[in-house]
């Protein structure tokens, strides 16, 4: 049996040699020191801090977290809704929004299908996701390295301000996130398994499965994990045959039937995923990056001041296996043009589990020469300045940084169809034109009225260099509005970018509209030219 390496103290429970129930008595056992009780205290604490974060949540980050999860699902549930261009070319699978199609079946049965719980309840339901990630995050922390360990990367985890401003919100890549932590928590090669390591690594392996049935992408970490199980297993026949093959094609046989039912025909989503993102390099059509943002850039950022106890941590450990994960998902995922943050989140955690160990490094040299003599169980360590300073330096740093970025930056565009759903639903909405670019705001899903909308289209061309809509319109507003007006059905209301605002006010005044509502939108510029506010203008009768 693999035995732990480089434990931290976790209060003298050796959990090698146990079944599966007493692993969960002595893990509850050991935790009672702590301010939680047991598993299912630290879960249900999790879950009011993830219900708060996810309340808390005001601001737009990128249209995914609409337009492929809850979009989608408001369509199948209430029949109306848009199906951007990745839907028409097969290269998005159901599953993930089959998840939000279970709940609004619930809520439109229950007759909650308000404008508030539309906008709230999506977040929500995946705050109860997040917080089992939380716990599943801490008990792999725990099983690697103690629950002195875990105690501080659940800590990192609830502290950081990526986690908290992106985590809840309703990406697939969140969920994928929380499926890579629970099934890690299962892979023998990286933890000290005490349950049967082939039962434990069937369940990582059908939850890996899931992993990549919700983001195809998400076999860059399993192509790792498998791999290395391979080398380490004593058993790589069984492994491969007996678990790899049918547990992957079972997943991947579900997951084609119900796209089958969904899209009307055989559908085979990752192979599609793969051509468009990897061989023909669609993705670059919405930017790219140097090869090293991950690395200069954009990981930093979201690790942000964990960054240095992080690589503090992946040393002091010396845990190659996990250090190699990350370095790993980071260094292939620089491989392609088009970056985001949200692409490596799965692996924002196993770093701060990192972080976490240098906490308790921290912490734990403090203990061995504070005094000489054995410290009673239940009596208060007395934090020293170097640590109460380190845990300072990351509130103050991450904490404002998290309520910022979830309260106020970016904030205009679901406030304006927070409004107009509510206007909507008074009657005193008909039709709406968004002459901003394309997705800049939620759809269907928030305005939850089925009336006659309009955006500008970026749907990426079979030909290079040839304009869209939403790119045209940013080139000149004016003739663009112009030209759209020849042969449009005037919308009652018009809703635009600040930015945009002065270069089409004759336009509106021409067309007789007024400015009935504006909403602070961002203090700074992000990709283009400083969008302000957003605007709402209504017709005149």
């Amino acid at each position: 049996m693999r035995k732990r390496k480089h434990a931290v103290a976790d209060g003298g429970v050796d959990r090698r040699n146990l079944t599966a129930g007493e692993e969960e008595d002595s893990l509850c056992g050991s935790l009672k020191c702590g301010i939680f009780g047991s598993p299912r205290r630290i879960f249900l604490f999790c879950l009011l801090f993830r219900a708060v974060n996810a309340l808390l949540i005001q601001t737009y980050f990128n249209p995914d977290e609409h337009w492929q999860s809850l979009e989608v699902a408001h369509r199948i549930v209430f029949g109306y809704g848009h199906l951007t261009w990745e839907w028409q070319r097969g290269i998005r699978s159901y599953l993930h929004p089959m998840v939000f199609v279970v709940f609004y079946k619930v809520i439109a049965w229950k007759g909650l299908d308000t404008p508030f719980f539309m906008i709230k309840a999506p977040r929500l339901l995946q705050s109860v996701f997040s917080a089992l990630g939380d716990l599943y995050l801490y008990k792999l922390s725990d099983a690697l390295y103690g629950e002195k360990v875990a105690k501080w990367t659940l800590f990192c985890q609830l502290t950081n301000w990526f986690v908290f401003f992106c985590l809840n919100r309703t990406f697939s890549n969140c969920l994928e996130t929380v499926l890579t932590i629970v099934s890690l928590y299962y892979w023998p090669c990286f933890r000290d398994s005490s349950r049967d390591n082939a039962f434990s690594r069937k369940w990582g392996l059908v939850i890996a499965a899931l992993a990549c049935a919700v983001r195809p992408t998400s076999a860059i970490i399993w192509l790792y994990v498998g791999t290395l199980e391979l080398i380490l297993s004593h058993d790589k026949l069984k492994f491969v045959i007996l678990e790899v093959i049918p547990i992957g094609s079972f997943i991947l046989g579900l997951t084609c039937l119900l796209d089958r039912l969904m899209y009307g025909s055989w559908i085979i989503v990752p192979l599609n995923f793969l051509k468009f993102n990897f061989l023909s390099s669609g993705g670059d059509y919405y930017g790219t990056h140097p090869w090293h943002w991950y690395f200069t850039q954009g990981f930093l950022v979201m690790l942000f001041t964990f960054t240095p106890f992080s690589i503090a941590g992946m040393i002091k450990s010396k845990n190659r296996k996990l250090s190699a994960l990350v370095l790993w998902v980071l260094a292939l995922y620089s491989v392609l043009g088009h970056k985001e943050f949200r692409f490596v989140l799965p692996v924002l955690p196993i770093a701060l589990i990192f972080s976490g160990y240098a906490l308790a490094e921290i912490e734990a040299s403090v203990s061995l020469t504070s005094s000489q003599k054995p410290i009673p169980q239940r009596k208060q360590i007395k934090w020293s300045r170097k640590l109460k300073l380190s845990i300072l330096f990351l509130l103050i740093t991450n904490v404002p940084m998290a309520l910022y970025m979830t309260l106020v930056h970016q904030r205009g565009t679901e406030d304006v169809m927070n409004f107009l759903s509510r206007e909507a639903h008074k009657g005193s909405v008909k039709s709406i034109l968004f002459l901003m670019p394309c997705h800049s705001t939620p759809y269907y899903s928030t305005l939850h009225k089925n009336i006659p909308m309009y955006f500008l289209d970026c749907t990426p061309g079979e030909e290079k260099g040839i304009l869209d809509e939403s790119d045209r319109f940013l080139v000149d507003p004016s003739g663009f509005a112009s030209e759209l007006a020849r042969n449009w059905s005037e919308p009652s209301h018009i809703v635009l970018f600040s930015s945009e605002e002065s270069k089409l006010g004759d336009f509106l005044v021409g067309h007789s509209y007024k400015e009935i509502k504006r909403f602070f939108h961002a203090h700074f510029k992000v990709d283009r030219d400083h969008q302000a506010s957003v605007v709402v203008y209504r017709k005149s009768d």
